[in-house]
């Protein structure tokens, strides 16, 4: 039976409020690049606190722990050594932001810009594959490689709403929503 309510919910979301969803949903994606981007700029001193924070000694602690230290250790005796090689987590944060960038197109006019959304699903999508094979090389543990494959699922999340949003807002503008 067909009630007022029902009605209500059945009925097709307007272009304003898709619109909105869009923006809304992109800019949170984009401050989430953006921060994770400058999370990349200190990472020694994030580290430093981390572990001093999780209170774990080289003798003890869990798996996580031990491995915290381990890349808090590799990051001191590195960037002691070798402070230049800081510069390759300098452009990794650089990228993020200029990523980032790339989504105020569709921001601004998702329709025209819906290739940005789908460059962006295909590039969650990489994550997965990039953690999975490159990970065993740099002897990264699995856990920590499966930490990285959810920032690709995760991220895909998202751009996929965006883009099931932009293609209903490309029906609407072609006059068959």
């Amino acid at each position: 039976m067909l009630t007022e309510e029902s009605v209500i919910r059945a009925a097709p979301t307007s272009r304003s409020v898709l619109l909105a969803r869009v923006r809304w949903t992109l800019g949170l994606f984009i401050m989430a690049l953006i921060v994770s981007g400058l999370t990349a700029f200190p990472l020694q001193l994030e580290l430093e606190q981390l572990s001093d924070w999780l209170g774990t000694t080289p003798d003890q602690g869990s798996g996580l722990g031990k491995w915290i230290l381990l890349v808090r250790d590799g990051l001191r005796e590195s960037y002691g050594k070798y402070p230049w090689i800081a510069y390759g987590t300098d452009w990794l944060a650089f990228a993020h932001i200029i990523i980032a960038l790339f989504f105020i197109g569709p921001l601004t006019n998702p329709v025209r810009n819906i290739w940005v959304l789908w460059a962006g699903l295909i590039a969650c999508a990489m994550v997965l594959p990039l953690a999975l094979i490159c990970g065993p090389f740099r002897q990264i543990p699995l856990g920590w490689r499966l930490i990285d494959c959810s920032f690709g699922i995760f991220g895909a999340i998202p751009l996929a709403y965006c883009l099931k949003w932009t293609r209903r807002l490309e029906r609407w503008e072609w006059g068959a929503a």
